[in-house]
């Protein structure tokens, strides 16, 4: 068999990568509100698309016919930990600054300057340095190797803890809807470690099957699954506290927005129907873009609603309906044989943590120390 039909089918299987991984990018780019985790995604997409284009140079031995980029190849591993970490940051709420991106991309500068007397070479003088064996960085090569594995270590340890974080949040603050946001993010810290179990083994091929199926999981769980493509989650209005220590909604963003009171009367007559026919707080799946779609608004209306009429937030909302309907079952003398945590699960709350926390927060006193005043003892 020749080396060309030997190298035609990996070649194909590659090139297919490249092609998903910027054809994503640009299904992502093309959205019509893009958040700042889409762009880094975006920009991440094309990264992993040079760097196939890269091996594929090498694994063809293509190379030859460009010599001129030669070298540009050896700092991008040390992109692709920097780009996950810095895309669940933009996921979960967070935003890095200019000063974070130039500190956790600061390696990949580093090794171009360090290099730097490489890429002054004529065109010749490049093939004759990667036809030696060992391409730019023969005498670093070992120092490279480590500082690879170390950065993907790393980042992956720096990722988990991140997502960690925010899932103690999400608990907390009883925001169902993030379950999506968790999996498409455990996905991707998952391939990528799968990935660097291949840089440590050192195996050129493994590594780079490994990144096109990475990309086309990556495009298929984050487009198709994840939803990436639809409109992003709309944010609860932003709430600041007063002097007086009372929650106020930010409202300048409706300003532009502003559904009219009527519309907004009718919008919150139909969701307290809806409460108090169908009791919807007691599902502790429940999210705004659910209940949107079970009254056939837009969330953005939704959430507008609740914030103009109740000022607060959904979630807000719907735990100070959880906390009404404890008040409610716990007086029942047929629950007096149930404990706290199972009518506060009854009630809605998925946790014991935001139970005791919303309960505290809109009644001004413990579970417990309601119970009391009301003269019940339940476990």
């Amino acid at each position: 068999m020749s080396d060309s039909a030997l190298y035609s089918v990996p070649s194909v299987f590659y090139v297919a990568g490249v092609i998903i991984a910027f054809f994503s990018s640009l299904l992502i780019l093309g959205k019509n509100k893009k958040t700042g985790a889409d762009f880094v995604l975006a920009v991440w997409f094309v990264i992993i698309g040079i760097h196939l284009i890269f091996f594929v140079l090498f694994f063809s031995e293509l190379y030859i016919r460009f010599p001129h980029v030669l070298g540009l190849e050896v700092p991008f591993p040390l992109m692709h930990g920097p780009m996950l970490y810095l895309y669940i940051l933009y996921l979960t709420g967070r935003r890095p600054g200019k000063m974070n991106w130039l500190i956790h991309l600061a390696p990949v500068l580093i090794i171009y300057l360090f290099f730097g007397k490489f890429f002054t070479m004529s065109p010749e003088e490049k093939l004759n340095v990667y036809r030696q064996g060992g391409g730019i960085c023969q005498s670093k090569g070992i120092y490279l190797k480590i500082l690879i594995i170390l950065s993907g270590v790393l980042y992956v340890i720096l990722s988990i803890v991140v997502i960690r974080k925010y899932r103690i949040k999400v608990s907390e603050l009883h925001l169902n809807r993030d379950k999506l946001t968790l999996n498409w993010v455990y996905y991707l810290i998952t391939g990528i470690a799968v990935i660097w179990i291949a840089v440590i083994l050192k195996n050129d091929f493994l590594i780079f099957s490994l990144v096109v199926v990475f990309i086309l999981s990556a495009a298929y769980f984050g487009i198709t699954r994840a939803g990436i493509l639809d409109h992003p989650a709309v944010a609860e209005p932003v709430i600041k506290e007063n002097t007086g220590n009372e929650e106020i909604p930010e409202v300048s963003r409706y300003e532009k927005t502003f559904a009219g009171e009527e519309i907004i009367q009718q919008v919150y007559d139909k969701l307290s129907l809806m409460m108090n026919e169908e009791k919807l707080y007691k599902d502790p799946e429940l999210n705004l873009n659910s209940v949107a779609t079970r009254i056939n608004v837009h969330p953005n209306t939704l959430s507008q609603t609740i914030n103009f009429v109740e000022n607060r937030n959904f979630y807000d909302y719907i735990n100070r309906q959880r906390i009404e309907e404890f008040k409610r079952i716990v007086l029942l003398q047929e629950n007096e044989k149930f404990t706290i945590l199972s009518l506060a699960f009854e009630s809605g709350f998925n946790s014991k943590t935001s139970f005791n926390r919303n309960f505290k927060k809109y009644m001004d006193c413990s579970p417990r120390e309601f119970l009391k005043s009301r003269q019940l003892e339940i476990k």
